[in-house]
């Protein structure tokens, strides 16, 4: 009996797309093709500028009138291509929908939530007003909108992010579509906002039956969400296969590299990460051969004169553009055996015992609000926003200490009262044995000398208009060094970071986004400081380019003694680079202790739910994990609940506790109860839960 292979849903053939410019034809993707069946999912993924959301959007119809796209769309047997913009805009929303990546963006900001999601239900269907308002507050209601009816009149501002994206996800899926392309739809966003959403997406697809396209570049997202995988480098597919296999039978090294620069929150025994060197190839002027060839650890000469197509591999369904994907799966080559592992020195300060070493930093009790004033003639105060609410904390020598939590829960403003070396507004701020309460303005000056910053999107802040050289030798310039030695350490900075001296003359926009964070992390440098402050230093970048920026931060510790602290909402990261954690929740530290204690044996409730939200690029893994969601949104810092501030969201307050209990924490504000040696948590029900 013959087997029919069912039509696909959508067929992309032959695909290109091409922007004109100054310099001539950018070709932003290159022939790709692929078909995603009814109630599949495909992902794609790669690294920024491969082309993965061009593709999307050609698939939708919303490029640019400056795009020349030429290939093959069919959706449902009709070809895409053809239909003018009338009959596209009678499609979108109703047979096909996207989730854009930001929802601020992509929501009017004068009209109200359920006044959008209502268009988008009349638009395509014949019904009242009072029906599309009706049938807005249902959806609402479907993606976990606490109190959809009050919600609706509510408008885009008044929406957390993540409230924001599930709008979004409502108005996807009003029309009941066939197919949901979400771009980056979890980019940014909290991990546990993350989780939420991932949830929300699941339940759209099994609401509706809609197949997904999931575009990008968490592979962590994609072990556990999607059916199939496309990984694009350069505007090409350069592999294609099942989820399993692109995770545990890589074929093409881009793909290798991309599986082997992910810091894992499940691995015990810490490694330097694999990084890909170099940077993705321009679109503007390819050149001959394999794209990836520059970068690629294996390359061979025929890889530099013959780009290489998507050709089957030795398993089944499985396609690589690589001249020795075969021979990659005879020998069974792992990304460690195609890449070498970068060597980390040894770090002499770790073998001391950290009681027996210097505090670098130490917060006490530290509080931080900021008045609520209302009129415009005259100026009331009606309330304060308690940003940081008694926050204790200490960094010794050659330490890095991880400071995570939800936006929203006072960790960059503990940082920024930290770099302010000023009297708090209740608490003391100890840096290096000095207490900021009492410095001079000459004192303070010296001592911004120890204690640097690196912040989070290197390109702002960077001067645009200085040269690197000069915005390496601008904080030296304040400390009243030499011309001459300001020139040596310029090029002795560049060096330490993995740049040339000849780098100094060139402007920010010259660099790609991971040397612009080296830049940033030379100029943090430059004053050889004890203790620097890192505000979410890799979240911007792509994690082949995230990789190597922290395998330089571990090893400038080893080799200068330098302690950190470290803030990100990524823990996967602080997993890997972290020595202690502060979980902080509210303005308040909930948990500390060491990286293991945390990560192994957590005891907050709020830690746990943290842990459980982190996707694991492990497919086996991720289907067999139990994650523990939280109820509604972090609540305002304006109005911080009595008793433990985290019991609105708590899945143990809310399933576990007796009625005397939950008084307990409704009413009594816990402390900081002792777990173990050094590790801690406010918790009054603290038991520690298993949760990789």
């Amino acid at each position: 009996m013959t087997t029919v292979e069912p039509t696909p849903l959508l067929q992309v053939s032959d695909l290109t797309v091409s922007f004109r410019s100054e310099s001539g034809a950018v070709n932003a993707v290159r022939g790709v093709s692929y078909t995603v069946q009814a109630g599949e999912t495909l992902a794609i993924v790669g690294e920024s500028g491969s082309g993965k959301s061009v593709s999307s959007l050609a698939v939708m119809g919303l490029l640019p009138a400056s795009a020349t796209v030429t290939g093959l769309i069919r959706f449902k047997g009709q070809d895409l291509l053809s239909l003018n913009d009338k009959r596209l805009s009678k499609l979108r929303g109703s047979g096909i929908s996207m989730v854009f990546q930001d929802p601020l963006s992509a929501l009017t900001p004068v009209y109200t939530i359920g006044d959008q999601i209502a268009e988008a239900v009349r638009i395509h269907q014949h019904v009242t007003k009072a029906q599309a308002a009706e049938r807005a507050v249902e959806l609402l209601d479907v993606v976990g909108i606490p109190n959809p009816k009050l919600r609706a009149a509510a408008f885009p501002h008044e929406f957390s992010g993540g409230m924001r994206q599930r709008a979004m996800i409502a108005m996807a899926i009003a029309n009941d579509p066939d197919l949901i392309i979400a771009d980056e739809p979890t980019t940014a966003l909290d991990v546990t906002i993350q989780a939420q959403i991932l949830e929300v997406l699941k339940k759209a697809k099994e609401v509706t039956n809609a197949a997904t396209v999931l575009i990008t570049h968490d592979l962590g997202v994609v072990a556990g969400f999607a059916d199939r995988v496309m990984v694009m480098y350069a505007g090409k597919a350069v592999e294609a296969a099942t989820v399993d296999d692109i995770f545990y039978a890589p074929r093409m090294p881009y793909t290798m590299g991309l599986l082997g620069s992910i810091p894992r929150m499940d691995v015990e025994e810490k490694q330097p990460l694999i990084p890909i060197e170099g940077t993705p190839p321009s679109l503007l002027n390819l050149p001959a051969g394999c794209p990836f060839a520059p970068r690629c650890p294996i390359v061979v000469e025929q890889c530099r004169t013959i780009e290489p197509s998507l050709d089957p591999t030795d398993r089944s369904e499985h396609f690589a553009a690589c001249h020795r994907s075969l021979e990659i799966g005879q020998r069974n080559w792992k990304p460690a055996d195609v890449y070498a592992r970068p060597v980390i020195p040894q770090d002499a300060i770790a073998a001391i015992p950290r009681e027996d070493r210097p505090v670098v930093l130490e917060l006490e009790d530290l509080h931080r609000s900021f008045p609520i004033r209302k009129g415009t003639v005259i100026r009331r105060t009606v309330g304060a926003v308690r940003a940081v609410d008694g926050v204790s904390l200490e960094v010794r020598e050659g330490e890095t200490l991880g400071l995570v939590g939800e936006s929203g829960c006072g960790k960059t403003t503990t940082i920024m009262e930290i770099m302010n070396l000023l009297k708090p507004e209740q608490g003391r701020i100890v840096v290096l044995g000095n207490d900021t309460n009492g410095l001079s303005a000459d004192s303070r000056r010296r001592m911004r000398r120890d204690i640097s910053i690196v912040f989070q999107d290197p390109m702002a802040s960077l001067d645009p208009r200085m040269p690197i050289g000069d915005i390496l030798a601008e904080p030296m310039w304040v400390q009243k060094y030499s011309n001459a030695k300001i020139r040596e350490r310029t090029g002795e900075l560049l060096k330490m970071v993995g740049l040339s001296p000849e780098h100094a003359s060139r402007y920010p926009a010259e660099f790609s986004g991971g040397q612009r964070q080296r830049i940033g992390i030379a100029r943090a440098l430059a004053l050889d400081p004890k203790l620097v402050v890192l505000d979410e230093p890799v979240s911007a970048l792509d994690v082949s380019i995230q990789a190597g920026v922290i395998n330089l931060l571990d090893e400038l510790k080893a080799r200068m003694g330098l302690s950190y602290l470290f803030v990100a909402h990524d823990l996967s990261v602080v997993r890997h680079i972290a020595d202690r954690v502060a979980v902080m929740y509210l303005g308040r530290v909930v948990e500390v202790g060491t990286s293991k204690d945390i990560f192994d044996r957590p005891s907050h409730p709020y830690t746990q739910a943290l842990l459980s939200a982190i996707p694991l690029p492990d497919p086996e893994k991720e289907r067999s994990r139990e994650r523990i969601l939280l109820r509604g949104d972090l609540p305002s810092p304006s109005d911080i609940p009595s008793g433990c501030r985290f019991s609105s969201r708590c899945f143990v307050f809310a399933e576990q506790l007796d009625a005397e209990q939950r008084n307990k924490c409704k009413e009594q504000d816990p402390g900081l109860y002792p777990m173990a040696d050094g590790h801690h948590a406010a918790c009054h029900f603290a038991t520690v839960r298993e949760v990789v």
